[in-house]
């Protein structure tokens, strides 16, 4: 059973595009159109065009792509943020530096002078931001899984069975998950914390490879649960590093 995964963009729209040129390539080798693949989330912030990173994620919806998007934190606190109904002042922790959320804006025509307030950008961002890239972040899926393989965004909290995650869990945790050397049930695929390459840790593959600070956006195939990472040079194996 194959599966491809990406790791997260941070709105690297161009690397995106590289991600999925070497899926086509992977593709064109095997004979395999149909292996379906997973987005681990966080598509917006701190890189410079995530508006063209949600459009190559709704035309390729749109055009019948085996795709699953999955969310991540950023993902969900941008929701927040085009969201009326969350108060103000904890939508407006997406806009800090940190988070990178200015940025996101900024990919849609909207200006982010340091002096303009987080209410008069959230009211433009509303009505700047297309309704489908705001429908997009609603129907991001916490949680995908297929075969010996679960994919989350940021990992899961052990000893919970895997049906019974909570959604913040699957998209913020990190230390209780990232330390615990058990098995749990299947190999948990998962980005969120960033490091210099993708690592397998037996129990769990990392993909996020530091889109968000200048690093690759990193792209996987599965197949039960051997990992190998594409390359422009082809397969290169994920060796566990236990």
């Amino acid at each position: 059973m194959r599966s491809y995964a990406i790791g997260d963009v941070h709105g690297q729209h161009a690397k995106l595009v590289g991600a999925h040129e070497l899926i086509a390539a992977d593709r064109a080798r095997t004979g395999d159109a149909e292996a379906p693949v997973v987005h681990l989330g966080d598509y917006v912030d701190r890189g410079p065009d995530s508006k063209a990173v949600l459009d190559i994620l709704i035309a390729g919806l749109a055009d019948g792509a085996p795709w699953i998007l999955l969310k991540g934190n950023h993902d969900d606190m941008m929701r927040d943020f085009l969201d009326p109904i969350v108060p103000s002042g904890e939508a407006a922790r997406w806009l800090t530096d940190k988070v990178g959320g200015r940025q996101t804006l900024a990919s849609y025509g909207v200006s982010v002078a340091s002096l303009r307030a987080a209410d008069r950008l959230r009211k433009e961002a509303c009505k700047t931001v297309p309704s489908g890239h705001r429908d997009l972040l609603e129907t991001l899926r916490p949680s995908y899984r297929r075969g010996e393989v679960f994919f989350c965004h940021a990992g899961i909290r052990p000893g919970i069975p895997l049906d019974d995650q909570s959604e913040r869990d699957l998209i913020w945790i990190r230390d209780e998950f990232l330390l615990d050397p058990r098995d749990h049930g299947a190999l948990i695929v998962h980005g969120h914390t960033p490091g210099e390459r993708v690592v397998h840790c037996g129990n769990r593959v990392n993909l996020d490879t530091g889109a968000g600070y200048g690093g690759p956006v990193s792209v996987v195939v599965i197949e039960g649960r051997a990992v190998w990472q594409l390359t422009p040079d082809g397969r290169v194996p994920v060796r566990d590093v236990r």
